[in-house]
């Protein structure tokens, strides 16, 4: 799996961008996402129990990560039409503000080592990378356990002020640095 310090894999694949057929599939690339940090969060499979929890968990505070200029991106090995299919009849994901990659011929999810040895599916893999494609944080849940999607904001933000944070650190504490001063 790569890991932190390792450039982030170029990439092209459909995003799900929207509920609606004639406007829903859009090819996505890393370029799309130029200067932006990227915070990708992949799941097993559509159409389960944990993995909307977590999806729409990303959903409702996507407008936090905006606002610390990130772009959010889902990523399952799923079909664009099986993420369109699940958005159209999930409640929860309905109005995902985020693209849902398709990684159907699983060559993102290869090149990140995230593939479930049994499964063949994702595993619950989250990435931080930051505006030069480096890799800054990477995490790997059981499939059976969902991620805490504000500990993922909160590493985003110790990692924005490029000083060293303590345990439990939250934005607007003191660093550590800020601190010996």
């Amino acid at each position: 799996m790569l890991t932190i310090g390792q450039k982030f894999p170029e990439f092209k694949l459909t995003g799900v961008v929207s509920d609606d057929q004639k406007t829903a599939f859009k090819e996505l690339t890393n370029a799309s996402f130029k200067g932006k940090w990227l915070v990708l969060f992949a799941w097993p499979k559509d159409f389960t129990f944990v993995c909307p929890t977590e999806i729409a968990s990303f959903g409702k505070l996507n407008k936090d990560f905006a606002d610390r200029d990130a772009q959010v991106l889902g990523l399952s090995t799923d079909s664009d039409y099986v993420h369109l299919a699940w958005k159209q009849n999930h409640k929860d994901l309905k109005d995902l503000p985020f693209p849902m990659l398709s990684d159907i011929k699983r060559e993102l999810s290869t090149a990140l080592g995230i593939l479930h040895a049994d499964a063949g599916v994702c595993n619950r893999a989250t990435f931080v990378v930051d505006p030069n494609g480096v890799i800054r944080h990477v995490s790997v849940n059981d499939l059976k356990v969902g991620r805490n999607v504000n500990e993922v904001l909160r590493i985003l933000d110790a990692l924005q002020t490029d000083e060293l944070c303590q345990c439990n650190w939250n934005k607007g504490e003191d660093t550590l640095s800020k601190k010996a001063a």
